[in-house]
């Protein structure tokens, strides 16, 4: 199946998922002179962005542009030359010609100036529209048909199926998290039809179930630590160590610190090497050494008791008393030595499952770096393109999912514009 070129002097072209990689492929596709429509399964634009951006719009991140690729793991190689083409800076530089200033935080990540997501939205929403861009909202894309020997594109709408004929197509349907604002990841099952080689979709900057006692679920459920450090060592035997907060939930754990390690850990889960446990180590005092616990530990005790040592000595939450004796079940508190490893290196429970990928904030996998061409044109469906997760790529949060999205979204509008321009010579 393939899209064909019309003899209309004006192609008609077709942007289909209205978030970030979408609106971004429809505004690069605009400013060739090009008409381009944007159809969206939703009431609004956006949604996801919209959400996302509730307790503060974390648009990209300023570290180091090295350490900044990197991020994006395995997809690294892959993402490079369009990240280069549309780095942070030029996204913040992108931002800043809306009208909207940004600054950065002071852990290196890039906030609009308000921290609000929906200013920045609707600047954009008025550019694109100005540029001749049209918005079909309630338009959920239901697959192809073939009528009169031509490929036809099927959408439910409230007022029915429509049929719809382009002569170029950006697909940015998003992955298969947060599926109640659009992206359902229902759109697999129809490229594979079509040839189109797909990763599994993953839950990734996900929560994990852990095997809790009743009594951690009902008495610390919900309980934030803070201040601590969590480490893995991979399937491929590199470690990996990251510092901040997570929360122990009645499930098992969640918050940006899992999220930071949901990746590895999931692999090592999906793995199934009994030699490669997947198990988080906690370091209840990542800015002490082992040496400067053992020594508060071996101070006089004065009749306290150990969960007053833990925390009136080393300032430790009442919490952390209770998943020693959890996780540490053999550990001799009268032991300064085995107490101060266990601090610094508690063995969490490995995790049973992953939370759904519907509650997870990104997915992973998706269309493979072998089924498109570097202008994110499928080899399986010339003149279909696509942009944003549903690509076969991952990141943690910081910045880094959007600034991916909006850069493969440049990608493939300035893929179309190429590819059209090649066909009509």
């Amino acid at each position: 199946m393939s899209i064909s070129i019309s003899s209309s002097a004006s192609p008609r072209i077709a942007v289909i998922g209205a978030g970030p990689a979408g609106l971004m492929a429809a505004e690069r596709i605009a400013r060739q002179g090009l008409a381009v429509e944007v159809f969206d399964a939703m009431p609004s634009v956006a949604r996801k962005f919209l959400l996302a951006g509730v307790g503060g719009m974390n648009i990209t991140h300023a570290e180091d542009y090295a350490d900044f690729v990197s991020r994006y793991g395995n997809a690294s190689h892959w993402l490079r030359p369009m990240l280069d083409d549309f780095t942070p800076d030029n996204l913040r530089s992108w931002i800043h010609e809306l009208g909207i200033e940004t600054f950065v935080g002071t852990s290196n990540r890039v906030f609009p100036k308000d921290m609000k997501a929906a200013p920045l939205l609707r600047a954009w929403l008025h550019r694109l529209r100005s540029q001749g861009v049209s918005i079909h909202p309630r338009h959920h894309w239901q697959g192809w048909q073939m009528e009169n020997g031509k490929q036809i594109w099927c959408f439910s709408t409230p007022e029915g199926e429509k049929h719809q004929q382009f002569d170029a197509v950006v697909l940015a349907l998003g992955g298969a998290s947060w599926p109640r604002l659009g992206s359902d990841g229902q759109w697999c099952d129809l490229l594979t039809q079509q040839g189109v080689s797909i990763a599994p979709l993953l839950p990734s900057n996900c929560g994990f179930e852990l095997p809790w006692s009743n009594f951690i679920r009902e008495r610390f459920g919900g309980t934030p630590l803070k201040n601590i450090a969590l480490s893995l060592t991979d399937i491929h035997g590199q470690p990996w160590c990251r510092k901040g907060e997570f929360i122990v939930s009645q499930y098992g754990i969640e918050g940006s610190l899992v999220y930071a390690l949901s990746a590895p850990l999931r692999d090592l889960m999906l793995s199934n090497q009994s030699d490669k446990p997947a198990r988080l180590s906690l370091d209840w005092l990542p800015q002490n050494s082992h040496e400067q616990v053992l020594s508060k530990l071996q101070q006089p005790r004065k009749g306290m008791s150990f969960a007053n040592i833990l925390r009136k000595k080393l300032n430790l939450p009442a919490i952390t008393n209770a998943l020693l004796k959890e996780c540490c079940p053999e550990l001799d508190l009268h032991d300064h030595q085995a107490v101060a490893s266990a601090l610094k290196s508690m063995p969490l429970p490995c995790p049973t499952a992953t939370r759904p990928i519907a509650e997870a904030i990104s997915s992973a996998g998706g269309v493979t770096q072998n089924a498109v061409n570097e202008g994110l044109m499928l080899s399986a469906l010339p003149g279909v393109f696509v942009a944003g997760e549903m690509l076969d790529w991952e990141a943690p949060t910081g910045g880094y999912l959007l600034t991916a999205c909006f850069a493969s979204g440049k990608r493939a509008g300035d893929g179309v514009c190429n590819w059209l321009a090649s066909h009509s010579e």
